[in-house]
């Protein structure tokens, strides 16, 4: 099959798993996606790449034998396409895109799934607007995980993470204030964690698209278990540049986690220090990856906090 990656999707991998790793899955990619269409079943129908496409997959706008429209999704090994797939599965359509396909039996482990309107996100409504209708969205997803589920948790994954952010103040002391104050959130708020949920892993704006099924609908999990501020943490920087650029932005940003905290009914010091953990984990690893401007704007967002 002849086609381009999005130029888009290219970047964000040699960002992600370097260059040579990216290159080595890319390479790959006509094949594994003949293998996704054959998988697929009978007579499914490739219409166009979906572009600009995310950082994380490929997407092909597809549609199956009996006319339906679907999204074909190929992503790379290291994306854990399924532990997407179990997550998209136990959801079943609620909250969430709902997966059209059975078990991964192909090499590829690409996800068959409704098609939305990609190119419509939360991000195209008012701020205020685009808030209230998130955290609609994403309450329905907070369910209880299933039996002998294969998901981390958020005190595994943000363990993972500390190494990195460790790096990032051995190599800048100046940062070593702001990590040290991460991890003295992340101590406290995992000692004490209240719950766990079913989670996102990743909710923001940009990930709930508009769809015929429901008006919104999420995508893009990368999912985990533990307690609901964990996830909603990443909402509360949306649109980080725009807050950046406002001379309100620090109280903004406070006014989010409390507006956000009494509408969802999370405690709103837990949702505060892990809206610090993730901008600080978020910034060092941007900057880690070369990415050097949303580095420095995440960890402008967490000395606000």
């Amino acid at each position: 099959m002849g086609f381009e990656p999005p130029q888009r999707l290219v970047r964000a991998l040699g960002e992600m798993y370097g260059d040579g790793a990216a290159a080595e899955w890319l390479d790959r990619l006509p094949t594994l996606t003949e293998q996704a269409i054959d998988a697929a079943g009978p007579d499914l129908t490739v219409q166009r790449v979906a572009a600009p496409g995310g950082r994380s997959a490929l997407v092909l706008l597809v549609r199956r034998a009996d006319g339906t429209p679907a999204a074909l999704k190929i992503a790379p090994p290291r994306a854990e396409p399924e532990q997407e797939r179990a997550a998209l599965a136990h959801w079943n359509g609620w909250g969430a895109v709902k997966l059209l396909d059975a078990p991964a039996t192909d090499a590829s482990g690409a996800l068959l799934l409704e098609r939305l309107h990609h190119e419509v996100s939360l991000r195209s409504l008012p701020e205020a607007k685009a808030l209230l209708e998130a955290a609609g969205t994403v309450r329905r997803l907070w369910v209880e995980p299933p039996a002998g589920h294969p998901f981390e948790t958020v005190g595994e994954r943000t363990g993972r993470q500390t190494e990195g952010m460790l790096a990032a103040a051995a190599a800048d002391p100046e940062l070593a204030p702001l990590v040290d104050a991460a991890l003295a959130a992340r101590t406290e708020l995992i000692e004490g964690s209240p719950e766990l949920l079913l989670l996102h892993g990743n909710f923001r704006q940009s990930k709930v698209l508009s769809g015929e099924r429901a008006p919104w609908l999420t995508v893009g999990p990368e999912p985990l278990v533990g307690e609901r501020a964990y996830d909603l943490a990443r909402l509360v920087r949306d649109r980080v540049e725009d807050l950046i650029a406002s001379p309100g932005g620090p109280v903004t940003a406070r006014r989010r986690v409390k507006k956000l905290a009494e509408s969802l009914e999370v405690e709103q010091a837990r949702l505060h220090g892990w809206t610090l953990f993730r901008a600080v984990e978020s910034g060092t690893r941007a900057l880690a990856e070369g990415r050097r401007q949303m580095g420095e704007v995440n960890l402008e967002f967490a000395g606000w906090l």
